[in-house]
């Protein structure tokens, strides 16, 4: 005879499940995003800056240089950014963040100290967003960026380490001095003339790029760009090629 036995049945406590993140801040955790450098034409855009520390106007100064229109919210704001609002170069609203501000915006950068409300802008925005040190919370990052008149040198770690785009920066900047300026306006003026009178586009092409080629080794050489050298090397090679007339490197 077979005796039954009836097991107590053992209550096991299972740990729960860890939420899942969404696919895409899941990838973004683990991976750096491998971003689109591009150059924005910001002349007459409206962005909006919400922050007034030094921060914020360390971002809406270089703003204000591509031509931006410019709106700065915040309850306090630097002396430089105050300033700016009496010159009239720069709207100031003086409260807080609310939602609706970003309304029309083309660019937006959250630059407060409270990491709550700089999240908030990040989800209301619609358009271009930078929180500050927040590369999850952004569609661009700005890179550390070198000027020398129309030449422009942007570096980026892709938000890794900007210490390391500053130092490549400093670098760079020593390298491409403020005689690039009067180098690119000498190209710039060689380029118009060329496009007026060589109408054969092969032969414009060649000597364009000639052009470039014989500046840059006379630039790097530490010679004088924009002297009568500069011309002589131009009608040397160029001219002579493309039987130009005398007067064409002539300014």
């Amino acid at each position: 005879m077979h005796q039954t036995v009836k097991r107590k049945a053992l209550s096991v406590k299972r740990k729960p499940k860890p939420e899942l993140s969404s696919p895409a801040t899941h990838h973004a955790s683990r991976i750096t995003p491998l971003y689109y450098p591009v150059l924005l034409n910001l002349k007459g855009k409206k962005c909006i800056v919400v922050g007034g520390g030094k921060v914020a106007e360390r971002k809406a100064l270089p703003l204000l240089k591509s031509g931006a229109k410019i709106t700065v919210i915040s309850s306090e704001c630097t002396g430089r950014l105050k300033k700016e609002h009496l010159r009239e170069r720069i709207k100031y609203i003086s409260r807080r963040y609310k939602k609706g501000d970003l309304k029309n915006a083309f660019l937006v950068i959250a630059a407060t100290d409270s990491n709550e409300t700089n999240r908030k802008i990040s989800e209301d925005a619609t358009c271009l967003v930078n929180v500050v040190d927040k590369p999850l919370l952004c569609n661009f990052i700005a890179p550390a960026v070198v000027r020398r008149g129309p030449l422009t040198i942007a570096v980026s770690t892709s938000g890794i380490s900007p210490s390391l785009a500053r130092t490549i920066r400093k670098e760079l900047g020593g390298l491409y001095g403020r005689e690039f300026v009067k180098h690119l306006n000498y190209m710039k003026k060689m380029r118009a003339k060329a496009l007026r009178e060589i109408k054969d586009k092969k032969k414009r092409k060649i000597f364009l790029k000639d052009l470039a080629a014989e500046a840059w080794d006379k630039l790097r050489s530490s010679e004088k760009c924009i002297s009568k050298g500069m011309n002589a090397f131009a009608c040397k090679k160029s001219r002579t090629a493309y039987k130009l007339p005398e007067p064409f490197v002539s300014w």
